[in-house]
């Protein structure tokens, strides 16, 4: 059983206690969250300390609560939530998230990776990070870039192996490029964790995930990227806003 932190007032040590587990996925799937009562009964509290804790996480819209019916947790609670229509929505994940380098860029040969950045050499460097919002890894993703690009990054602290920071790849490689990037070329699936993928987001190998490709390519037409993300799904949530180019 979690411990209550008795250095703050119990209903925000329960509403912790709450949230964690929301983000783990206790309570996902319609599940309904424990009564008063039986939160009451586990912590040693009042139903009135409970009740105030519920009463947070209604306020933050991580649960909500149906009479007669019990609490039950809001959609995409726990989750991180990303609305992406634009380039410049991909380079802003800097805003709220962190990048945790695993692998500095090296020199490989991958022959997928170069064929997708239609390179007449095998030869490419690769990258790769997990992100964190609020301290929960949810993503893995491994680059490719060709040579030259790669070598515009090769020094830059923030992508050295074991470096924290609030930077995106894109957003330290554009400002030394002479084209910006101007297209992500994106697709969608479920993939299951390979070995490397399961040790960087702490989940069983083989697990299903989502998986988003996205070839980048500069004004100039030339491919300068291919980014290769596994999400957790239940701490990731993907929602693209689509338009109509005219009403009629």
């Amino acid at each position: 059983m979690e411990l209550l932190d008795r250095g703050e007032p119990a209903y925000r040590a329960l509403a912790t206690i709450l949230r964690t587990r929301i983000a783990d996925g206790r309570y996902r799937g319609g599940v309904r969250l424990p009564t008063e009562f039986e939160l009451a009964d586990e912590f040693g509290l009042s139903r009135q300390t409970v009740r105030r804790a519920f009463q947070d996480l209604v306020a933050e819209g991580r649960v909500y609560r149906v009479p007669g019916r019990g609490t039950f947790v809001s959609e995409n609670s726990g989750r991180y939530l990303r609305q992406l229509g634009s380039i410049e929505d991909l380079m802003s994940l800097s805003d709220d998230t962190t990048m945790e380098v695993l692998e500095s860029p090296r020199r490989c040969v991958d022959v997928g990776a170069a064929s997708r950045l239609r390179l007449d050499t095998d030869v490419l460097y690769r990258f790769g990070f997990r992100r964190r919002h609020d301290d929960v890894a949810f993503a893995h993703t491994a680059m490719w870039w060709p040579e030259p690009i790669a070598r515009l990054l090769t020094d830059v602290p923030e992508v050295q192996a074991g470096a924290t920071s609030t930077a995106t790849a894109i957003g330290l490689l554009e400002p030394r490029m002479s084209s910006p990037i101007v297209e992500a070329a994106q697709s969608i699936t479920v993939s299951k964790a390979d070995d490397e993928v399961a040790a960087a987001l702490d989940c069983a190998a083989g697990e299903s995930l989502l998986r988003v490709d996205r070839l980048y390519s500069d004004a100039d037409g030339r491919p300068v990227e291919l980014a290769i993300s596994h999400f957790l799904p239940e701490h990731y949530t993907y929602r693209v806003t689509l338009r109509r180019s005219s009403p009629y």
